[in-house]
């Protein structure tokens, strides 16, 4: 998917030391290169570093190779031990972060062999050790199939056109609408029903209904147009009521991430009627008309076509809305800040947050959850 957002490191400055004196600071064992240094290794392992943060280690096995992160670096070479068929790299990594990488190969692009927790086939997440945990997500491998709910709806047709499959699950037997847009990315690279569901079966969440709603053009649909969202309004709730599946739309969630984000708190300027319970993160608040073209879309004027509708003074005390951004996301965040405070301003129950992460979706899990319970509290 791609993400218009700012990256926080680089290559040179993402890789540390790599002074070769050997593993075994990172808890290894070993020569590295020989299969009994192979049968133990366990990585991502990071260390402290001297200057603060943390040095984390990852290693591959075979050809030549590079480290690819999600919106927080540029790809970080890997260096060969000796002449083994170890390769490695020692990267400098922030207090407090969550990312999702991958090894960038001559053949293709592979998740951590040596790390159980996976983001869809192809990615891996690493966390560094002073990051909080997240609650109900589960670890899943790269060769893991992720449940998907068995409810489908084909949507075709009406205002948004073309055809897609939205997923329906009842957490808990069903109640309120969670609406989750880029829906896939929950389905195929994290397992959001199965951590809806852990979150329903220890009270830490009422139970809900799922939509899984994905995007087939999110710039299209996810900017402040109306057509998404009459199409929710007018052709969705039938839909689902005709799976059989109960769901609540009076309660309604909707929970968006980037893009998705904007689109949600655009839905709750403009179709106050339908949308009153936000959770989005990371949303793209400095989105305006031809932003997206522009050589540096974040740019603009700060909290973009958001800011701007808000300063228009709506009155938005019927809105309980959770805005969480990454710590580490440094140029969305003016953005981000502005459209809080006038959110507030116009009356709105306000939740702030900020995540451990850059612009990632391996960082707005645990938000994710807990915002949306605290939007049906």
């Amino acid at each position: 998917m791609r993400r218009v957002t700012d990256r926080v490191g680089t290559a040179a400055d993402a890789l540390a030391d790599g002074a070769d004196e050997g593993f075994s600071a990172f808890g290894m064992s070993g020569s590295p290169g020989t299969d009994t240094f192979w049968s133990a290794v366990r990585a991502p392992a990071s260390v402290p570093a001297d200057d603060g943060g943390w040095v984390t280690l990852f290693l591959w096995r075979g050809s030549p190779a590079s480290i690819g992160f999600e919106s927080w670096s540029d790809a970080v070479p890997l260096r060969r031990w000796g002449d083994t068929d170890c390769w490695y790299a020692k990267v400098r990594m922030p207090a407090r972060l969550r990312v999702t990488y991958q090894f960038l190969a001559d053949d293709g692009a592979y998740a951590d062999p040596f790390n159980p927790d996976g983001a869809g086939g192809d990615r891996s997440v690493v966390a560094t050790p002073d990051t909080p945990p997240e609650p109900h997500w589960p670890g899943i491998g790269a060769d893991d199939v992720l449940p998907v709910p068995r409810t489908r709806v084909r949507w075709a047709g009406g205002r948004l056109g073309g055809r897609r499959t939205v997923r329906v699950h009842p957490s808990g037997g069903g109640g309120p609408v969670v609406l989750l847009l880029d829906g896939d990315d929950w389905l195929y690279l994290h397992p959001a029903m199965t951590a809806f569901d852990s979150a329903v079966a220890a009270g830490d969440m009422p139970p809900v209904t799922l939509v899984f709603v994905p995007a087939v053009d999110r710039e299209a649909e996810f900017g402040c147009e109306p057509a998404l969202w009459e199409a929710v309004r007018d052709e969705l709730p039938s839909l689902v009521e005709a799976s059989g599946v109960p769901a609540d739309w009076d309660r309604l969630v909707v929970a968006g991430q980037s893009l998705g984000g904007l689109s949600a708190m655009y839905a709750a300027l403009e179709f106050p009627g339908l949308v009153s319970r936000v959770a989005c993160q990371s949303p793209s608040f400095w989105w305006a008309p031809g932003a997206p073209q522009r050589a540096d879309p974040l740019g603009g004027a700060v909290g973009g076509a958001i800011a701007a509708r808000l300063g228009e003074a709506p009155d938005l005390s019927g809105l309980r809305i959770a805005f969480d951004v990454g710590e580490h996301e440094t140029r969305m965040l003016p953005h981000c800040e502005a459209a809080e405070a006038l959110t507030r301003q116009a009356g709105a129950t306000v939740r702030v947050s900020r995540s451990p992460s850059g612009h990632d979706r391996a960082g707005w899990r645990h938000a994710l959850l807990r915002d949306v319970a605290w939007a049906l509290a």
